[in-house]
């Protein structure tokens, strides 16, 4: 894949991630906001390429649609995995995790927080470099 240039401008309808949680640039625009009635929140994130999240955890489940391009999922103690367009990730309640864009294209991935009443999520430390780069 040819390597891709990061993008400094918000693309239309998004606003920045919170840079404390995240190592890169990426992008969001909230889809659904959860409130008293629909207690799911669903955000289209973008990653620029090699951006990902802070390990991080949800009181109730947590589901990835991957809409473009390629990125990388892991949780604590599994290898690295690549997930693609079309694949779904259900992320269980507790589980620490990450996910982001590969160094060399955008991703892009829905995420939907059920039963937010519960909590949204618990962010964790950052993902190293030697944590990141070391997909086989």
């Amino acid at each position: 894949m040819e390597n891709q240039e990061q993008s400094t401008t918000a693309p239309e309808g998004f606003g920045p991630v919170a840079a404390q949680y995240f190592t890169g640039t990426a992008w969001l625009k909230m889809r659904v906001v959860a409130d008293d009635i629909t207690n799911c929140g669903i955000g289209e994130v973008i990653f620029e390429p090699g951006c990902r999240n802070n390990w991080h955890t949800h009181p109730s489940n947590q589901i990835l649609i991957v809409t473009q391009g390629v990125g990388y999922y892991q949780e604590e103690g599994s290898p690295i995995r690549e997930i693609k367009v079309g694949d779904v990730v259900n992320v269980l309640p507790g589980i620490k995790h990450w996910h982001g864009a590969t160094s060399n294209g955008r991703f892009t991935h829905y995420a939907i927080g059920i039963n937010t009443e519960k909590g949204i999520v618990d962010w964790l430390e950052p993902v190293t470099d030697e944590q990141y780069y070391s997909f086989k």
